[in-house]
């Protein structure tokens, strides 16, 4: 046993349930495969797969049936008000943004687990070879569709669309090819402050007063004026981060109450954050519905964290995991784009639906043979590149 996993033994807490099992993180081994969500015992928390496919179908069908933007008159994507196309759909479909927020809190629960034990290093090779051949691929296609069928979004100068390639984008002021992809600018953000935790090794601990720190600082970040905190802070998506962290905590040692005041406090200052979304972006749905959406789904997550749902064993659902990333990176500009088209030769919901399935398709084209390739190719070259800096240093 390593240094690190031996302080990590020693710094649990005495109430464990479930007989506690040295944890199997979703590290891997073979980078053409999918990041594994595992539980205490290293078998596949397969319900949360089904909850991320869940939350990318509710982001995409938000997006072609849902938003403020395709309710408008004469808005590029329908010509006429969603609502009185399809009212039904509608009144479901504007409350699909809440994926994005169920996105943050699983990533928050996943990133600390696939982290636990392991070197900074390793995490940044994970999350390269995670995060970078689906949005790569997705950079060109979006680009390729777009310029094939104009009319419902404006094309980016060559320029901008390269700087994309980065994901670092947001942070030059630069557009996104897909307006999507603003999810992403704040997950690199929460993984440059984990990544301090994770160089100082993984403890429940160092968890604990993690989030501690980081939601002080997010509170305190609008009113301090200072754009620097509130870009480090990311006050808008901190708490989902958090509550992540703290359902995996959770599901590792056993709860306690310190984490349910973190998960408390998390959703106290998530409602919060639905509502100025409301208000500020959506301006389509509900404050109730909303919290009552995120409610149901944090209870779902703790049900999960507390081995309720260790009886799901669907292998489908791995499936389901593996196609969410590229299913959310693609389907909305080069979507709306295809429905704009479509919208006059078949029934709108059956369009919507045809669209839906067309991307879940794509998604499992490029699970099989882009990210999986391309994982390979990346992780070889890291690790020879960080071995080379190793030897160099000798």
């Amino acid at each position: 046993m390593s240094m690190q996993g031996a302080e990590s033994r020693r710094s649990l807490p005495r109430r464990v349930v479930g007989g506690l099992q040295q944890p199997l993180g979703p590290v891997l081994s073979d980078p053409a495969r999918r990041p594994v969500v595992r539980d205490r015992a290293g078998r596949r928390l397969y319900a949360i797969d089904g909850i991320r496919l869940l939350a990318a179908l509710m982001v995409a069908v938000h997006h072609y049936a849902g938003t403020r933007r395709v309710d408008q008159p004469g808005n590029r994507v329908w010509d006429r008000p969603v609502s009185d196309v399809m009212p039904t759909v509608f009144r479901f479909a504007s409350y699909g943004w809440i994926g994005v927020e169920i996105f943050f809190v699983i990533s928050g629960f996943v990133i600390c687990m696939s982290c636990w034990g392991r070197t900074p290093r390793q995490f940044f090779t994970s999350r390269v070879i995670r995060l970078y051949p689906a949005y790569w691929f997705a950079i060109v296609f979006t680009t390729a569709v777009l310029l094939a069928l104009p009319g419902v979004w404006d094309r980016l100068r060559t320029r901008d669309v390269l700087l994309n390639f980065t994901m670092l984008q947001s942070g030059s002021g630069v557009p996104n090819v897909d307006g999507v992809y603003w999810t992403l600018w704040s997950e690199l953000r929460f993984y440059i402050l984990f990544l301090v935790v994770v160089w100082s090794g993984l403890t429940y601990r160092k968890v604990v007063v993690f989030c501690c720190v980081w939601g002080a600082a997010a509170m305190l970040a609008p009113i301090s004026k200072l754009p620097l905190l509130e870009l480090v802070a990311n006050p808008e998506g901190a708490w989902y981060f958090i509550a992540g962290l703290a359902l995996y905590l959770m599901h590792r040692f056993g709860q306690d109450l310190l984490l349910w005041g973190i998960l408390a406090m998390a959703w106290l200052m998530g409602q919060r954050e639905l509502g100025i979304r409301i208000d500020e972006v959506e301006r389509v749905s509900g404050w109730r519905g909303s919290v009552l959406i995120f409610t149901v789904f944090l209870l779902a997550m703790v049900a999960i964290a507390l081995g309720a749902t260790d009886c799901v064993r669907w292998k489908w659902l791995v499936t389901a995991g593996a196609l969410t990333y590229p299913l959310y990176l693609t389907h909305y500009a080069a979507g709306t784009a295809v429905i704009n088209r479509l919208r006059d030769t078949m029934d709108a919901r059956l369009l919507v639906a045809a669209v839906v399935a067309g991307f879940l398709l794509l998604s499992w084209l490029v699970h099989r043979f882009v990210e999986r390739p391309v994982a390979r190719l990346l992780k070889r070259g890291l690790d020879t590149s960080f071995a080379r800096l190793r030897n160099a240093g000798t």
